[in-house]
């Protein structure tokens, strides 16, 4: 009996199984799954560019410049990444200009070219940058004035009179005008009219075709009325002596374009024939060498730039040149001779030299010159202990408590009263200026220690 009973519960519980069966697998049935459609994924489209040319196409007051920019080769260029500001020309400004003139232009490529360039800037100037510019710098090489009188603005003779059009690679300024280039320097000045002696004296010395060059050069330009003021006769002998006529020219002519608002930030400026001009500040006029005074700036030209002055500048000697001249140092200049120390001295230094006088030498031991003369090395030695490195003028000695002299010795400087003592020798005359240094005079022959 005990074995039926175990049976019957087995099937009892596998009845019960077969009548859950159904209900469980309707459970677990698993509810299909939405499958979401992408939609196609479109480029985005990038927006066109416009560059310079093709904002000045697109206005449409710009033919004849984009005619010049084809035929001077310029488009790519101004299609390029730049960015440049351009100063553009309307078609009636160019149909201002002389009958005649865009065709002409037209059929001379290389001034057209450089016409062109000197309506473009490097750089993306907008009006904002334009108005705090005194010169804006052209592709051509050449400065053009910026001139802001209110709320008007000029470049050159031409009037801005639509801003900041941009564009992808600069911005566009219109102007009513197109501008033309000046000429070089020679040009300029002959056809100011009031450089005809100067004009004349380049031609004798030959410098026309250097001051035609590329160059740029800065040249300070004395009026007929400075080279009038000259002593009488010396216009004329300069035109017989052409080194000399070359040397005083060269001596107005500065290497590089220097603007007048550089110029004042100057003490000096080295020239093209070596030596420099002294430049001051006289409240507010600016003087060179003390002498000439500048009358007028900034004239561009097309290879630098004329400042106007009032007196002929001449060249100052060196310190071997001032020596000789003086007439009070024949034994020092012999010295230096015999030492060759001339070419030295001569050179670009800048050197202070405490010059003894003739008076000076006459003080030592009878013989002792005449010993030096035969004894270089110590001759060359005592003459270097009269040098020292640099231009120390008397305001900067009176400063010091020594220096450092040539020879490598030190000088002792002392302030006696009024009187100024290098070692035990006094500084009698101070302060004469060399193109390549200054002198100081001194009352006693300068020995250095043993």
């Amino acid at each position: 009996m005990k074995k039926y009973s175990i049976l019957s519960v087995v099937i009892l519980f596998a009845l019960i199984l077969a009548a859950c069966a159904p209900q469980a697998a309707e459970m677990v049935q698993e509810e299909p799954v939405e499958v979401m459609e992408e939609e196609p994924v479109v480029a985005e489209e990038m927006p066109m560019t416009k560059t310079i040319i093709d904002v000045a196409v697109e206005d449409g007051r710009f033919t004849t410049l984009a005619a010049a920019l084809e035929a001077a080769d310029l488009i790519d260029t101004l299609k390029g990444d730049g960015p440049f500001t351009v100063f553009a020309p309307t078609d009636d400004a160019f149909a201002a200009l002389p009958e005649g003139t865009v065709e002409a232009l037209l059929g001379d490529i290389p001034t057209l070219t450089n016409i062109l360039l000197y309506h473009v800037a490097e750089g993306k100037a907008m009006a904002s940058d334009v108005v705090g510019l005194e010169y804006a710098d052209t592709l051509a090489g050449i400065p053009v004035k910026v001139l802001v009188e209110g709320d008007s603005v000029m470049l050159g003779n031409a009037n801005v009179i639509i801003t900041d059009v941009e564009a992808d690679n600069g911005v566009i300024h219109v102007i009513d005008t197109v501008l033309l280039p000046p000429e070089d320097i020679v040009a300029t000045a002959v056809a100011d009219g009031r450089f005809t002696t100067l004009a004349a004296a380049l031609e004798a010395a030959g410098l026309i075709e250097t001051l035609q060059g590329e160059g740029p050069y800065t040249v300070f330009a004395p009026t007929d009325d400075a080279f009038a003021a000259l002593p009488a006769g010396t216009v004329e002998g300069l035109l017989e002596d052409v080194p000399a006529l070359t040397d005083i020219l060269l001596y107005h002519v500065v290497e590089g374009r220097v603007l007048a608002s550089e110029v004042v930030g100057l003490e000096s400026a080295k020239t093209i024939n070596g030596k420099p001009i002294e430049i001051s500040l006289d409240m507010e006029a600016v003087k060179l060498n003390e002498a000439a005074q500048v009358v007028i700036t900034d004239i561009i030209t097309s290879n630098g730039v004329i400042h106007v002055i009032d007196a002929v500048l001449l060249p100052p000697p060196n310190i071997v040149e001032i020596a000789v001249a003086d007439g009070r140092f024949t034994t020092l200049v012999a010295a230096l001779q015999a030492a060759e120390l001339v070419e030295t001295l001569e050179g670009d230094g800048p050197f202070t030299v405490f010059a003894p006088t003739d008076d000076a030498f006459a003080k030592l031991p009878a013989g002792t010159v005449e010993a030096l003369l035969e004894d270089i090395p110590a001759l060359t030695d005592i003459l270097l202990y009269h040098v020292v490195d640099g231009k120390v003028m008397a305001a900067d000695v009176v400063e010091l408590e020594s220096a450092e002299a040539l020879s490598g010795e030190s000088l002792a400087i002392m302030i006696d009263g009024e009187k100024v003592m290098i070692n035990e020798s006094q500084v009698i005359i101070p302060d004469l200026k060399a193109s390549n240094g200054v002198i100081h005079v001194i009352d006693s022959v300068l020995l250095p220690p043993q």
